[in-house]
């Protein structure tokens, strides 16, 4: 790594947030103490929060400056991000994205910066360390630290320093997002790794950067976790059909878990259906209690658990939006 300086670098710092009281002013403080004098405008785009969150960030507007606050009326990350950029995005070389729920170590932008000045990168995208605090969210944040929960993915599996097709979206250089249209906003999950294959398609350079990470906080309770990946299967089922892709095996593995249950099922005609959705299940408890016993991790065995309903539920959703009529999904 170089000694780079980019205090002059000018850098749009993006916030896309929904009810995040708890998270806001500890998040934007670090930012601001981080760019100090440097250009960073920092944009809070609010999807419509019913609590706190936006008086938070107006009375901190008072003593801060080039914070915004930006009213986000289609809720979603995609145009929230790209009204932004819209907005805000003129007089700055790069993007910063940040997602509200995580944590970033102190020197979290200038090290992107860096990244993307040294290794004339188009994007910089980071791993996610991934870490729980109750019961049900530690489980979750070991299946999703291991290969049984992320399926070898570079970003969550402590992958970096080397060009990627898709990473966890942190830095980007506005001209570049802009060249390809920012995001696709009828997308609301899976917008990222839309925008990475325009990208990729387009020439641009996605680096995955190994000098730094976000902390990410996993869903608390099983239903969040599996409509939060019941969205996942949904957008990544919609870039495949958008895009003409292939799923990866990484993505075909868990793709045969909803076929698998619905053979289960029929087990009281023919009791060999039932085998496939044994071996899944048996397979996942095993993985658990080999991280259990191998890392001597007590969350390891619930880790299957969380992991099954990873699975279940990205399978469902990628199904449900590939067998939605054409009409249906246009209007979703």
């Amino acid at each position: 790594m170089t000694d780079t300086n980019t205090s002059q670098t000018a850098a749009l710092i993006v916030i896309p947030c929904l009810n995040e009281e708890a998270n806001i002013e500890r998040l934007l403080r670090q930012l601001v103490q981080e760019r100090g004098d440097q250009c960073m405008p920092i944009v809070v785009v609010d999807g419509g929060s019913t609590d706190s969150t936006r008086g938070i960030v107006q009375a901190l507007r008072a003593e801060v400056a080039d914070l915004y606050l930006l009213d986000n009326p289609k809720r979603l990350q995609a145009p929230g991000i790209n009204l932004a950029v819209e907005r805000f995005g003129d007089d700055c070389e790069f993007l910063i994205r940040i997602d509200a729920h995580g944590d970033y170590p102190s020197d979290y932008c200038q090290v992107l910066l860096r990244e993307a000045v040294d290794r004339q990168a188009d994007s910089v995208v980071v791993g996610m360390k991934t870490v729980g605090f109750g019961f049900f969210q530690k489980a979750t944040a070991v299946a999703q630290n291991s290969k049984l929960g992320n399926g070898g993915s570079k970003h969550r599996d402590g992958g970096g320093g080397q060009w990627v097709d898709h990473g966890h979206h942190a830095l980007m250089r506005i001209a570049a997002f802009r060249a390809v249209g920012g995001y696709d906003e009828s997308f609301s999950h899976n917008e990222d790794a839309e925008l990475d294959h325009r990208l990729r398609t387009a020439g641009f350079r996605i680096w995955m950067t190994s000098e730094t990470y976000m902390t990410y906080y996993p869903r608390s309770s099983a239903w969040s976790l599996y409509r939060q990946y019941f969205g996942y299967g949904r957008g990544r089922a919609r870039n495949m059909m958008k895009h003409r892709m292939l799923p990866k095996l990484r993505q075909a593995l868990p793709l045969a878990v909803v076929p698998v249950f619905a053979g289960a099922l029929l087990a009281f005609l023919y009791w060999i259906v039932a085998v496939p959705f044994i071996l899944w299940a048996g397979l996942c408890v095993a993985y658990g209690f080999w991280i259990a016993v191998s890392q001597k991790n007590p969350y390891g065995a619930a880790a299957a658990v969380s992991a099954m309903i990873m699975h279940f539920a990205w399978s469902a959703g990628f199904w449900a939006e590939l067998l939605t009529p054409r009409k249906r999904r246009a209007v979703q």
